[in-house]
């Protein structure tokens, strides 16, 4: 039997595949980069994810780290993000992050946007 912490300020997770996957075009940055997830209005649900590398993290954004990766959160997208898992599949023979997100109500046919409650 194991014993887990609840963080409440840790509004998502990411699986290791997802963090290995980071970590790896980290290490190609100059060193500082971090990870930013936001989401701006898109598609014809509503939102849409948007994942960048930058140097540093903006005014208001929530700063997590996984073993050394560290993820930006834009602090408008917390909401919408709370309980979401980061993932890496492999769809044949191409790797997609996934965003396993509970809040998502509705998500477009061609899956770029989603929406929520």
């Amino acid at each position: 039997m194991s014993t887990e912490t609840f963080d409440p300020n840790q509004t998502v997770s990411m699986t290791d595949a997802a963090r290995k996957f980071f970590a790896s075009k980290l290490t190609a940055q100059s060193e500082g980069s971090l990870v930013r997830l936001s989401t701006k209005e898109s598609g014809c649900t509503g939102y849409a994810y948007v994942l960048d590398i930058v140097e540093s993290a903006q005014d208001g954004d929530a700063i997590m780290d996984f073993d050394g990766v560290k993820l930006a959160i834009d602090d408008e997208s917390l909401t919408l993000l709370k309980g979401t898992e980061i993932d890496l599949v492999r769809e044949g023979i191409n790797q997609v992050v996934k965003f396993n997100n509970p809040n998502v109500v509705a998500e477009c046919g061609c899956g770029e946007s989603f929406s929520v409650n």
